[in-house]
């Protein structure tokens, strides 16, 4: 079988096509159109460029489009340059990346339903804690003897101590 590059190339010539007139109806440059029918992919800096050009100028010569993008990864994936996608970044990866990874993985409205859900029963037990710690201890036990002041100016006596209630 011919290669995507040989492809191209007699297709055009079928077609009585110049490497201009494509160049024209694609609005690919002449040199690209050249490395494409060479089968010199090393011009392109990404894959993506190949793929696009290959597609539009595949269309252009009304070839089957999924045949000769089949084609173009089989031979993209023998090249070393083009085998697998470059990296981002030149650092290696660290645990901040997985955390992110996972994070971007995460279906945000299922987690703050979620999110609501913890806090209402967080706080739904916070409160039932609160009322019973409150129920069993008495509020007025820890207060000082009160002082009463009567409107009169400068008259204040002291309340007795209330006596405790008959044991029974």
């Amino acid at each position: 079988m011919s290669t995507v590059a040989d492809q191209l190339r007699q297709a055009r010539e079928a077609r009585k096509l110049t490497v201009n007139q494509v160049a024209d109806a694609t609005k690919i440059r002449t040199d690209h159109i050249r490395a494409l029918e060479e089968g010199n992919y090393n011009v392109f800096s990404a894959p993506v460029y190949i793929r696009g050009f290959v597609r539009v100028y595949a269309s252009l010569l009304k070839l089957d489009g999924t045949q000769v993008m089949l084609a173009l990864d089989a031979e993209l994936s023998e090249t070393e340059k083009f085998r697998e996608p470059p990296p981002l970044t030149d650092r290696p990866k660290g645990i901040l990346d997985f955390v992110t990874l996972q994070l971007s993985k995460v279906d945000w409205r299922r987690g703050v339903i979620a999110l609501i859900v913890l806090l209402m029963i967080a706080a739904v037990i916070a409160i039932a804690s609160i009322w019973i710690h409150n129920r069993n201890t008495d509020p007025l036990a820890d207060l000082p003897p009160a002082v009463y002041e009567s409107s009169q100016a400068g008259s204040s006596e002291v309340l007795p101590l209330p006596t405790p209630p008959a044991q029974k």
